[in-house]
């Protein structure tokens, strides 16, 4: 998921739809009302996107931001490198 454009496209094989940032604000806030222990949670979140993403792109999606949040943990995403000036100098 790319934090910097309006859409991320996932990596997964299984998965080649594009995400709006809509979308992804979307998925991200049914996450967290289908927590983990929900059954068929991918089929739910897919229903209440109103079908726009199927339960197999909903779950490669969720599978490509746990990847992205592993290898930020892992410290193998570089700081950006933010040019400081004004106010906060």
């Amino acid at each position: 998921m790319s934090a910097a454009g309006s859409s991320s496209r996932s990596s997964s094989p299984s998965s080649n739809s594009e995400w709006s940032r809509e979308e992804n604000k979307m998925f991200e806030k049914l996450l967290a009302y289908y927590g983990e222990d929900t059954p068929n949670r991918w089929d739910k979140v897919s229903s209440a996107m109103g079908g726009i993403k199927s339960a197999e792109e909903v779950r490669c999606h969720y599978e490509d931001l746990v990847d992205d949040v592993e290898t930020i943990k892992a410290g193998r995403v570089p700081y950006p490198k933010y040019k400081t000036q004004g106010f906060w100098t």
